[in-house]
């Protein structure tokens, strides 16, 4: 049988994002299956996909969607047409059964099986493909089947793998050179699950709120076999790399025996680690550190339902600079509770992180199963019955989106390393220009003062 996988996401700023869910995939597909991988950023344009799809002929073509929309209120654009372009492609040169997976599917099932009148979709890890692949190939009842979604499904049955996990990554098969050459930057995950409760993340029900902890030499052989290939920088994907203090310094020095030499980074929450946390990571190659601070507002970092509190934050960014680590914090504005005052307690805190880069989006994206879902339709600003497929944010009711922005960029003045929204403007104008110079990495270091 001959699956041919896809990642839709074309998202490419600040800087593109290899498909690592493919991997994984094609692990669990195991060499029972002729499988191809194919990413539209390599194809550029739906069209462009059409010959492989006549020439590979599939009998299933997986499509993996990563990417919503942009989450941006600034210049908010969502990526629906596109990934209709694409089914399209596979519609009109095969007659490959269509099957909707990943992380973006996993939040909104119904609504991108109907939008993108799709056979069969998976919520939840895309592992349980070859249980749907076996069943369509006996002629069994695939309703039952957790994850597994069709347009008849009543209820989708969110269940974690609870088996193998295995990542195959092939230099030559997969899309890794298109990464090489724009960036250099391949992706690596150490665990599953999130144990935090943030109220407007997805990633508890994406993966699961219990960790499930990859063992550190398989990762450190996973990261060799990046660096052999050719990266020059690895980005780890975990919600939080450091939600296990212990299980991620097992991965530092699991790297160190392996003897990665590449630097990497990846996101950390602003807890509070022992003192030479940071110094043991950047020992073993952590060069840059993206925090998910969201707010420096006590009042704000509650409503949020944040494991930590503003003095943590200080004391992480304190470490990780002692260690001599590239810092950037990310900044939510505009949640549940947000006024005037909690702003300018966010960017006068702001003041006192030296040597970072700030990240402020303003208004937060609406997501099914979560807390700010919750209250958002308390609110009122959604209902029950409606579609929130397109981009919908929540807005403070105590501060306009208008007010956040200006005060935001009043309070930058100018600065480089503070940028608001997604930073497509100023990433589009530096990034591309140091890739092609040889650069390599995610880069936004170069924007601190």
């Amino acid at each position: 049988m001959k699956i041919l996988l896809i990642s839709a996401n074309t998202l490419k700023a600040p800087y593109p994002v290899y498909p690592l869910g493919l991997d994984y995939i094609a692990g669990a597909l195991g060499s029972g299956y002729n499988v191809k991988i194919a990413d539209m950023n390599e194809f550029g344009s739906p069209s462009a996909l059409g010959a492989l799809v006549r020439d590979f002929s599939p009998d299933f073509a997986g499509v993996s969607i990563r990417n919503i929309d942009n989450t941006d209120t600034i210049s908010s654009r969502d990526f629906l047409d596109e990934y209709k372009s694409l089914v399209q492609q596979i519609r009109e040169n095969s007659k490959a059964g269509i099957i909707l997976g990943g992380s973006g599917f996993t939040i909104f099932p119904r609504e991108f099986m109907h939008a993108l009148d799709a056979d069969y979709g998976i919520a939840g890890e895309g592992e349980k493909l070859p249980l749907l692949l076996q069943a369509l190939a006996n002629n069994a009842d695939v309703q039952s089947l957790p994850g597994v979604v069709t347009k008849e499904t009543a209820r989708i049955i969110y269940e974690p793998w609870g088996n193998k996990i295995q990542r195959r990554f092939d230099q030559e098969s997969s899309p890794a050179k298109f990464y090489l050459a724009n960036g250099g930057m391949l992706n690596l995950q150490t665990k599953r699950g999130c144990p935090y409760r943030c109220s407007y993340c997805t990633y508890p029900h994406i993966e699961g709120s219990k960790m499930r902890m990859f063992p550190a030499e398989e990762i450190a052989h996973d990261a060799r076999k990046l660096q052999d290939a050719g990266a020059k920088y690895i980005f780890i994907t975990d919600s939080a790399f450091n939600a296990s203090y212990d299980h991620s310094l097992e991965v530092a020095n699991a790297f160190i025996k392996a003897g990665i030499s590449i630097p990497w980074g990846g996101f950390f929450a602003p807890t509070v680690p022992s003192p030479d946390y940071f110094q043991i990571l950047a020992d073993a190659g952590l060069s840059h550190v993206e925090f998910g601070t969201e707010s420096l507002s006590a009042t704000m970092l509650s409503n949020f339902q944040k494991p930590f509190v503003v003095g943590n934050v200080f004391e992480a960014h304190r470490l990780a600079l002692k260690a001599g680590l590239y810092i950037a914090h990310y900044f939510l504005l505009g949640g549940p509770g947000e006024n005037r005052q909690t702003l300018r307690e966010t960017l006068d805190n702001a003041e006192q992180l030296k040597k970072s880069v700030f990240f402020f989006f303003c208004g937060i994206r609406i997501y099914p199963h979560t807390a700010l879902y919750d209250i958002a339709l308390q609110e009122g600003q959604i209902t029950a019955d409606q579609n929130i497929l397109q981009p919908v944010f929540y807005r403070s009711p105590y501060i306009t989106d208008r007010e956040i922005m200006q005060t935001v960029e009043e309070h930058a003045g100018g600065r480089f390393n503070w940028i608001v929204g997604s930073g497509e403007n100023k990433a589009t104008r530096v990034l591309p220009r140091l890739y092609e110079r040889g650069f390599s990495g995610p880069l936004w270091e170069h924007l601190i003062p």
